[in-house]
């Protein structure tokens, strides 16, 4: 689902208008709403009661403000991110609900609703699902209070001791195992039915999936695509440190982190990569946190980090690469629901400050700075976000080996310089990027640079010999060298790789009417509109090519019809005023001159043109007026100040 059932609601209620705006209000209410969620969540995974101004309000506090959410409300795809986070904060909190039961049916029915919002959860995101294993893990670690020695114990299995262990008798461990069972009915009937419930949903996604796993290209992930396993271990640990890291101090934060952006670490570069210490560094930080809290006593704090790490861990293993290959290196989206770990962390250790320190005033005022620096950040970030060059120019501060971030600046780029500059950059960074190579070779030849244009889009189709747009503007090359038939060859192949292709149908259109075949003009303009009805140049060229050859009844038919799909279009109202006008219909070419100009008020043909009309129905001094208006827009028209000069001598003999 992935939100877009939210998302068409959403563009119906806003009756079919994309105004961004109200998309990134509702995420940032989505956002609000999880938040909200947050604050009892926290509560429950802490254990505690009282929550206002405890460890629950600060993880809240820092879950709200954490700049590594930017990307998640910022951006309309974050919105599944968001779904699923919401559904499985609620999935939780059903299911905690279910711990005060003594009935074991009530508990079976809450737990299988709590799984059954975790089901919705994973079809905004397949993320949704994890929320089970901490779900799992919460209830043995904070409401059973289980460790793995005393388990063992509590079976009466195995005896442990300093010195020996002692096996007992098969009549006695079945004894035990029933003893247990009975003493422990409710939390085994909970982890049956999330056991059960899980497995149905995974075997759920994977007969939506077909039972195959998505086809990621390298370029999308190239650390699981390394050679060796050894590799492929070394770069996925990398990413795990990196992850964590962006939790730790978001200040990396890109849109893209593909292509290039992070180097692989490979065999060949030995111990001389400095990013291995980075790896050694994460898990001694890591392995000591795991190790130290699972020693005896096991205390309620040591509960609380042992579940904080599985809050992080379990959410995030989706995105491992363990289970599975992901179609990203890295995504701050998916840190959104691990970040809820990160939160409980770092709310455990301002309350151990406190207490080493003894002086909560000191230790509130670097939380204080730590919540202004976040916000700070947040602000910073989502500035950022807010519009297409401001986003690609910190990727490319943060990713400058990221080939896509070169092309995304390069692609929104209104400086031909500039755009060239960072297509050949990408290019340079990864080769094969056809996409790049089309785009560069469309920017060469608007700016006259045939040769080189043509060149790149041969090569872009020898790298994908099905990619359409390339075909497409290969024609277009050939057509304006006047190599019709190779350009005719080029245009067919890109319709036979997509047959629904209004662009190409247009230039092919072009193709036809240079060699003056109108007829196959027509057909290829119309098939555009057909298939893309608000194709205006199409429309366009029709019209202009009907009043050209004298059908100036079937240009008025048809820019009538144009006007159905595109009633506020200028050149359509333009085109049609001046086929009226030919055939003498003065004052319907009028309304559709006055129309086109309000439509587009600095346009100086519209005025020489209305003039012209004017002209012709002897209305010399509007016809005046607007001359005067068409040379102040545009003082180089030779044409309008001679029709200036011939009205002005006929307003003369008028007078006399």
């Amino acid at each position: 689902m992935d939100g877009r059932l939210l998302l068409l609601f959403h563009v119906w209620w806003n009756k079919g208008k994309l105004d961004p705006f109200h998309f990134h209000l509702l995420n940032l209410l989505l956002h609000g709403v999880a938040t909200s969620l947050s604050y009892p969540v926290f509560g429950k995974l802490f254990n505690i009661k009282k929550l206002w101004l405890s460890k629950a309000f600060v993880a809240a506090l820092l879950f709200a403000m954490h700049p590594v959410h930017t990307e998640t409300v910022a951006g309309i795809v974050g919105r599944a991110d968001l779904l699923c986070t919401i559904f499985s904060f609620l999935s939780f909190l059903v299911y905690s609900s279910s711990l005060k039961s003594d009935s074991t049916v009530k508990t079976i029915a809450i737990t299988t609703s709590s799984g059954a919002l975790a089901g919705v959860g994973m079809l905004c995101k397949e993320q949704g699902i994890t929320i089970i294993g901490v779900c799992c893990i919460y209830d043995l670690l904070m409401v059973a209070r289980f460790h793995p020695f005393e388990f063992l114990n509590n079976l009466d299995l195995i005896k442990f001791n300093l010195y020996s262990s002692k096996i007992l008798p098969y009549n006695k461990i079945l004894t035990s195992v029933a003893t247990f069972f009975k003493k422990h009915q409710l939390i085994l009937a909970r982890h049956i039915m999330l056991f059960f419930t899980g497995s149905f949903l995974l075997y759920f996604r994977c007969w939506i999936m077909n039972f195959t796993q998505p086809i990621f290209r390298e370029i999308d992930n190239p650390h699981s695509f390394a050679d060796s396993f050894i590799e492929r271990v070394l770069n996925y640990n990398y990413l795990y440190a990196l992850n964590a890291w962006l939790l730790i101090c978001p200040e990396w934060l890109c849109f893209d982190w593909s292509m290039g952006c992070v180097p692989l670490i490979t065999i060949n570069s030995g111990f001389s990569d400095v990013r291995l210490l980075t790896i050694i560094f994460f898990w001694t930080v890591f392995g000591s946190l795991i190790a130290t809290n699972v020693t005896f006593p096991f205390t309620a704090r040591k509960r609380e980090v042992l579940l904080a790490l599985c809050c992080i861990i379990i959410p995030f293993s989706i995105a491992s690469n363990i289970a599975f290959r992901v179609g990203f290196v890295i995504a701050e989206r998916i840190l959104y629901l691990p970040s809820v770990g990160y939160c409980m962390l770092i709310a455990i250790g301002i309350e151990q400050l406190k207490t080493y320190f003894k002086n909560s005033t000191l230790v509130s005022v670097l939380l204080m700075f730590l919540l202004i620096t976040n916000t700070f950040r947040c602000h910073q970030r989502a500035a950022e976000w807010r519009n297409e060059k401001d986003l690609f120019t910190s990727g490319l501060r943060v990713c400058p080996l990221n080939a896509k971030v070169h092309y995304n600046f390069a692609k929104h780029s209104n400086d031909p310089t500039i755009a060239i500059k960072h297509y050949r950059r990408a290019i340079l960074l990864y080769p094969d990027y056809e996409q790049a190579m089309n785009n560069l070779a469309n920017v060469l030849r608007e700016n006259g640079n045939v040769t080189e244009s043509e060149n790149l889009l041969r090569k872009a189709i020898l790298i994908r010999p099905d990619f359409a747009a390339a075909w497409m503007n290969l024609g277009i090359v050939l057509a304006n060298t006047n190599r019709y038939d190779e350009a005719l060859e080029c245009y067919n192949y890109a319709l036979t790789y997509r047959k629904n292709y209004p662009d190409c149908y247009y230039n092919l259109g072009n193709l036809f009417l240079s060699q003056k075949l109108h007829n196959e003009a027509f057909v290829a303009w119309k098939q555009a509109t057909t298939l893309k009805p608000t194709h205006s140049i199409a429309w366009n060229n029709m019209i202009v090519m009907l009043d050209s050859i004298g059908e100036l009844d079937k240009a008025q038919s048809l820019a009538t019809e144009a006007l159905m799909y595109l009633p506020n279009d200028s050149a359509l109202h333009f085109n049609l005023a001046n086929t009226l006008g030919k055939k003498g219909y003065y004052e319907n070419a009028e309304q559709h001159f006055l129309t086109a100009i309000k439509l587009k008020k600095n346009e100086a043909l519209y005025h020489t043109n209305l003039g012209v009309l004017y002209h012709r129905w002897k209305k010399y001094h509007q016809a005046e007026n607007e001359y005067m208006k068409a040379l102040k827009l545009n003082p180089n028209l030779k044409n309008v100040e001679q029709n200036l000069k011939t009205v002005r001598k006929l307003i003369f003999k008028q007078k006399e």
